[in-house]
């Protein structure tokens, strides 16, 4: 194989670990419900939660925007048992501002319903799971209760999350030596 093609092949193969190392760092904020905001799901579309899960696959890392009148209604997380029988005391974590933000930050499983009375018994209620690998979550119906309860739960409220500027670093670094060496084979006589 001539020098030139192992260039175009160092070059081609950069290409490929950048593309990788973009994709596993990035992170997406889901608006539970898209157009829908949260609240009780109308009789037009009494499953606007199972529907919307459906459509997405959560990551470690992604999260999801719950927007709602914070005068009228509000977002908890509760235990498994809390999800299935719509106990809607002592939840894990509670958010009333109207443009609540849960980061999924551990692989696991979060059960979010209203705080407000009555509105889980409609339905207004959301149940994900994080595999324990961190890759892919799936979010589940509200219909489906839980069997067991988990050994732990997580909660962490904040701002979307952002890739952390250090591993940045550290891929590009990686990418760079790779590159590097893959050039130290070309004589420097050839061409670019």
């Amino acid at each position: 194989m001539g020098m030139r093609m192992k260039f175009i092949y160092a070059s081609e193969l950069l290409m490929v670990m950048q593309a990788i190392a973009l994709s596993l760092c990035s992170a997406y904020q889901y608006k539970v419900g898209d157009l829908d905001a949260w609240g009780i799901p109308t009789s037009a579309n009494p499953d606007v939660y199972t529907k919307w899960s459906k459509n997405y696959i959560f990551r470690v890392g992604d999260s999801l925007l719950f927007l709602y009148p914070p005068s009228q209604d509000s977002v908890i997380q509760v235990t498994p048992q809390a999800y299935k029988e719509c106990h809607l005391k002592d939840p894990i974590l509670y958010m009333n501002d109207g443009n609540s933000v849960f980061n999924i930050s551990q692989p696991g499983e979060y059960y979010f319903t209203s705080g407000e009375a009555g509105h889980c018994q409609k339905a207004q209620k959301l149940r994900i799971s994080i595999p324990g690998d961190g890759t892919i979550a799936f979010a589940y119906p509200p219909s489906y209760g839980p069997t067991a309860a988990p050994s732990g739960y997580h909660n962490l409220f904040g701002s979307i999350p952002t890739p952390n500027a250090a591993s940045a670093l550290t891929i590009s670094s990686f990418l760079a030596s790779c590159l590097g060496l893959a050039l130290l084979d070309l004589p420097s006589s050839l061409p670019l």
